[in-house]
């Protein structure tokens, strides 16, 4: 049993953790408001931007004019992985999740034969993959300097992807990131940018006809990057409002735990102060009754 003072110690010692995961619940209160609020923001521009190249795709068709982000390159031999994850720990099953669902499915495509690259985004998805895929790695990109994500930086990732697709590196690219729900909810999603995919959904526009100026090829062809960097935009900012809500649980979760070892250290302490006193007392007792 340990005595009053490694116990006493052990107290403060988790009083102190205490109040360090309860410093970091409030700090990602605050910072979960503002990383919500600018991925709800960007959902319907996404969405309808989707909408809108749904539309173009559809009338293009499987042509042979039709933008090589479009069509592919004619084959699925090759992936690349876009792995996103947070630069940092301490939330939860956030990062783990996103490397688990990327793992299962590079597993999913060498079983079939294919050829896998892995691209990181975030240095916990790095380290994650690092053991089973690091001789697939093919880059990473560092935003641990970055204090508050926009859309360059979304375009500096679609860059480097697209350079990789121009040059003949992968035939598809799918993005790996967390779409927040809530607070407890957190989605991991994986989501195909090249050769773009779009689902049509029914609109206000649904039925009417476009003549589009000029082709909707040379639309689609301009339109396509920029497709790639919005999906990788919306897909950081999602990660990031994640990322905040899975702290801000996580070290809910902790100050907690902690709160309650306090208190069963709390009462182990004063049981063994209590026998301590009681040994004393009888110790007393019994020299007086030999006197």
């Amino acid at each position: 049993m340990p005595n009053l003072k490694d116990l006493k110690n052990r107290i403060e010692s988790v009083k102190s953790t205490r109040k360090i995961t309860k410093a970091m619940q409030m700090v990602a209160a605050a910072k979960l408001r503002r990383a919500q609020e600018s991925a709800e923001a960007s959902r319907p521009y996404a969405e309808r931007f989707n909408a809108v190249m749904a539309g173009l795709a559809a009338s293009v068709g499987g042509s042979d004019s039709a933008p090589k982000l479009l069509r592919g390159t004619g084959s699925d031999d090759v992936h690349l992985l876009v792995v996103m994850t947070a630069e940092r720990g301490l939330c939860g099953g956030f990062n783990s999740n996103i490397a688990k669902l990327a793992r299962q499915k590079a597993d999913e495509l060498r079983a079939k034969g294919k050829t896998i690259k892995v691209l990181t985004v975030g240095k916990k998805g790095r380290d994650a993959l690092k053991r089973d895929f690091g001789d697939l790695f093919v880059g990473h990109i560092d935003l641990s300097e970055v204090k508050r994500l926009g859309y360059t930086n979304a375009q500096d990732i679609a860059k480097d992807v697209l350079s990789r697709f121009d040059g003949g590196e992968f035939d598809v690219a799918t993005i790996f990131y967390s779409k927040f729900v809530n607070v407890v909810t957190q989605i991991p999603t994986a989501q195909q940018v090249i050769p773009a995919s779009f689902e049509e959904t029914e609109g206000d526009d649904s039925g009417a006809v476009f003549d589009y100026e000029p082709s909707e090829e040379a639309i689609l062809a301009d339109l396509l990057p920029k497709g790639v960097a919005t999906a990788i935009f919306s897909a950081l900012l999602e990660n990031g409002a994640s990322e905040q809500g899975a702290r801000m649980s996580a070290m809910d979760n902790a100050t907690r735990n902690a709160g309650e070892m306090i208190d069963k250290l709390t009462i182990q302490f004063n049981r063994s102060r209590q026998a301590v006193i009681t040994n004393e007392l009888i110790e007393i007792i019994s020299g007086a009754e030999a006197l």
